[in-house]
């Protein structure tokens, strides 16, 4: 009767457990221009920090193509979805002359399998 009782509360227990998101911190990233697009007008210039290598040049892209379809103001936090990943973080915006420069910093990266990196200044 115990062993049956203590298998049904396992059993309980299996059944209504969540899984658990992992998260982690990191410290380093890589930084860098990613994208250049010229026109016969203006130069936009996207740059990416803190990024993670598998995904900054589609999340450049993505960060491009969110700039010329939408608003964005300096310091505005962003999200980006990515094949692998969701990445939020700060977008900002320096426009001099014909030159726009569009830096996006990473603050999380939730990737597809559960796990959410979050990065950390050292």
């Amino acid at each position: 009767m115990r062993i049956n009782l203590i298998l049904l509360l396992l059993a309980t227990q299996l059944l209504f457990a969540q899984k658990e998101q992992q998260v982690s911190t990191y410290k380093y990233g890589y930084n860098g221009m990613e994208l250049i697009i010229k026109y016969k007008s203006e130069t936009v210039i996207v740059s990416t920090f803190n990024s993670k290598k598998v995904i900054k040049d589609e999340v450049a892209q993505k960060v491009y193509d969110y700039f010329k379809s939408n608003t964005i103001k300096t310091g505005d936090t962003i999200n980006i979805t990515a094949n692998d990943a969701c990445v939020t973080g700060k977008c900002f915006i320096t426009k001099k002359g014909n030159l726009t420069s569009i830096n996006f910093y990473y603050e999380t990266i939730k990737w597809n399998d559960g796990l959410t990196e979050v990065y950390k200044k050292t």
